[in-house]
This record gives C-alpha cells, structure tokens and sequence, in this order.
C-alpha cells in the first residue's frame, strides 16, 4: 500500500538548496541528496505528489551505481548516520536519501540518444539533424538511430534547458574535458540500453551529469531513471508514433489532454493519473532490478 507523497522537507540549520524534486542539504564535506515525491512537467513543479516516486528513483540509482563500473559520488543511502537535526522525521528519509561525495559539478547537460523523441524528433523535423549532428532522412518519431548520438545542453536553472553543438560545449568547458564527458556518456548509455534491454526496456535516451572531486570526474546526481530518460516498453515499441512509457511522458499526456495554458498554475492530478503514474514508476525498478519494490 503507498504512503501519503512527501513533498517537502525540512531539516532546520542545514543549509538547503531546493530543485524541482530534490532537495539537496549541505553537511560540510558532504551532501544530502533526499528526493521527494514532487513531479514536474512543463517547467512548473505539479501541485500533485506520487506517493513513493522520489524512493523509486532512489533505488534505481543505487541499482545503476553499484551495476556500472564508473567512479560516482555515492557513499551511502542511509542518511541516519548524519548529524541530522533533533525531531527530524527519519522514517520518512528511508529511501530517498542518498549520501554522497562533493564535488564541482560540470555546467552541462549530458545527454545521450539512441532514438528519435522529444526535442530530438521537433529539431530533426525542422533541420535533419540534432545539436548539429546531421542524420538520414526519413526518421519518424521513435526511430532508432543508426548509433547513438551525444548531444549536449545547458543546465538551466529556470526554464528549459538549451541544446548546444558539441563545438559549443568545448568552448564552455574546453575540448578535452568535452571530449571526455562525450565518450563517458556514449559508454555509459551503451551499457545500460544493452543491459535494460534484456529486461524489456528501451532506454530511448538519458541525461546524465558529472562533477570533479580530488582530480577525478565523478558521476553525479540520479542516473537512468525515468525523470531523467524516455523508458518505453520493448514489446510496445512501434516507430511513427508517441511511444507507451514508464516515465512522466504519462502525466505530460494528461496535462495536454486539459485546458491548462502552461503559463498558469498547473491542476491537481487526478487520483487515477497519480495511482497510474506511480504504479509506472515501480514497474520499471522491478522489471530492470528484478527485486519487489519493498515499499509496496
């Protein structure tokens, strides 16, 4: 049975920077990475939680961390062995918490893709390629792609992120850290698409993020969960069309489906959508990690 949505939190006199779905508390040499149960879509953070959302992203990172052979910056889920604040809810922490190293994080979205979707599918429309990476005409919405392709954006802190040339990220962050992060993000990807594909998935595509720790580039923040890339079912997959998902696509169908303009405050969620979307989200950690998930 699902728990009520965490979708603040709140542990007094540690400084805390709040994003659309972690909230992040500095302890010195550390971070505290809690990952609530808000949603976002359309740049605007839902008035919605789902229940447990923020624990499956958790554990599929931690899946993914302990599976890929790449230095990151997880020491440890368990947040109680913090100096945590008198009276904080520790229960509601389990799960969601991941401890994990400092380090300064590169101003780039990385981002990896094996399909035609999203941004990828309206710039190919118009152009034929994406982020300046020409591709062969006659691509329809979901087609694979002859290989994976590495296409780059800005990190936004409001707004959409922006997609950048791979020779504009060189010049933000110097050839050959760029020339790095791009074969990283290739390998990764590769690895993760071929192995989730056993399991019936489709990675379409993913973003991933890095920092610099003690001279070391370091894998950062969630990685390969449904927030951060287009999970579809392989048995469903059909090009041409919008592809069936595990990942908010679902919740993005919904709201596209009402008459929010987009510039407003969104709508609550249904409790059907919200029950849909969550029960998505579980299905994809226990399809990749073949576990139950323990907060069912």
């Amino acid at each position: 049975m699902s728990s009520s949505p965490l979708v603040e939190t709140k542990l007094p006199g540690i400084p805390v920077r709040h994003g659309k779905v972690r909230d992040v508390y500095d302890f010195g040499d550390r971070l505290l990475l809690v990952a609530t149960d808000r949603i976002s879509a359309f740049d605007w953070i839902l008035p919605t939680g789902i229940p447990d959302k923020g624990r499956v992203l958790t554990q599929i990172s931690k899946f993914w961390f302990d599976r890929l052979n790449v230095p990151h910056h997880l020491l440890r889920l368990d947040a109680k062995l913090l100096p945590l604040p008198d009276g904080t809810d520790v229960e509601g922490l389990e799960g969601r918490s991941m401890v994990v190293r400092k380090s300064e994080v590169v101003p780039i979205e990385c981002v990896a893709r094996g399909y035609l979707a999203g941004s990828g599918w309206k710039e190919y429309q118009e152009s034929q390629s994406v982020c300046g990476i020409k591709l062969p005409a006659g691509l329809v919405n979901g087609s694979k792609l002859p290989e994976p392709i590495f296409t780059p954006a800005t990190k936004a802190d409001e707004g959409h992120d922006e997609n950048i040339s791979f020779e504009r990220m060189c010049e933000e962050v110097g050839e050959d850290l760029a020339t790095e992060l791009r074969q990283r993000t290739l390998e990764i990807y590769q690895s993760a698409a071929d192995f989730a594909r056993g399991k019936g998935i489709v990675i379409a595509d993913t973003k991933f993020e890095f920092g610099q720790a003690e001279g070391e580039l370091i894998l950062i923040d969630e990685v390969l969960t449904p927030d951060s890339s287009r999970f579809w079912p392989e048995d469903l997959y059909s090009p041409g069309q919008e592809q069936p998902s595990f990942d908010k696509q679902f919740v993005r169908n919904w709201l596209e489906s009402t008459d929010w303009d987009k510039n407003s405050p969104p709508p609550e969620l249904p409790a059907e959508i919200v029950a849909q979307t969550r029960a998505k989200y579980i299905d994809a950690f226990q399809r990749l990690t073949e576990q139950p998930f323990r907060w069912e």
